[in-house]
């Protein structure tokens, strides 16, 4: 069962900073090809939430309503949508790919956020995991245990 969490925490890593190796580019574009990708989260405690994102992440709300926060996450779109109730996932459902994840890991404590550690085979103290291909991993939360990640990618 952890192996399979570990898994899908690994696989859920999204697309990459500007700085970082890039994915292999199609000859062709997809069918929704020039729109930008929205990641979207859910609160149950908007105040919480906007506290955490702006306040320890240093995101800029772009717009707030009842429905939901919109964030400015260095030039991509976070949309932090309000429910009575919220479950979070067994698995990362939001992650940045950066080019050190021990400048970014040490950045996130400075800001308050601590790692997460699982006790893995590969996992440091700090909580960064080192898979065999080289991928180096740490795992976060936010105020609604939501998991997120940074990820430093092989050169």
């Amino acid at each position: 069962m952890r192996f399979l969490v570990l898994l899908a925490l690994l696989a859920s890593c999204t697309a990459p900073a500007p700085s970082t190796p890039t994915m292999t580019k199609h000859s062709q574009a997809s069918v929704l090809h020039p729109a930008e990708l929205v990641g979207f989260l859910a609160t149950a405690d908007s105040v919480r939430c906007r506290e955490f994102y702006t306040g320890k992440l240093g995101f800029r709300v772009e717009s707030e309503d009842s429905m939901a926060l919109v964030l400015n996450a260095d030039g991509r779109m976070i949309r932090i949508q309000n429910a009575r109730e919220h479950t979070p996932r067994p698995y990362t459902v939001l992650g940045w790919n950066v080019a050190d994840i021990e400048a970014a890991v040490a950045r996130l404590a400075a800001a308050g956020v601590s790692c997460e550690r699982f006790g893995f085979p590969g996992q440091d103290e700090r909580g960064i995991m080192t898979f065999s291909d080289g991928t180096r991993v740490a795992w976060f939360k936010d105020p609604d245990a939501n998991i997120l990640s940074v990820a430093q990618m092989p050169r």
